[in-house]
């Protein structure tokens, strides 16, 4: 697997007997680092995949798996992502957020942390 998982396979087809090797489809697929598409058993070719069987032919290739997925249905839902910083958080993070702003030239940014590190109480 450690060979697969380097060479990150657009098509990844394990026909093993599970059982002699004390494997489960989960626990063999928790092993399972990078691939496009994974096809288990002998029962799974990898033509029903591309065609029938809910996954698709939209697959990363030439090793691109190691950084992306294939195109699934969650490639069309929109994620949102929230952040909360407490007063404690700000006074820890804010110094280094105003020092990366600040090595970029983003002064709007760093000026943002800045203000508020000002409007707080003292620690």
């Amino acid at each position: 697997m450690r060979v697969s998982n380097e060479y990150a396979p657009e098509h990844l087809i394990v026909n093993l007997d599970l059982a002699r090797y004390e494997l489960t489809s989960s626990s063999l697929m928790a092993l399972v680092e990078n691939a496009g598409s994974v096809f288990v058993g002998p029962f799974t070719p990898e033509s029903c995949g591309d065609y029938a069987s809910g996954t698709n032919h939209t697959l990363p290739t030439n090793g691109y798996a190691r950084q992306y997925s294939g195109v699934n249905t969650q490639s069309f839902q929109k994620h949102i992502t929230s952040q909360e910083i407490t007063p404690e958080g700000l006074r820890k993070l804010g110094p280094v957020v105003v020092t990366l702003a600040d090595c970029e030239g983003l002064d709007a940014h760093g000026n943002a942390v800045r203000i508020r590190l000002g409007a707080l109480a003292p620690a």
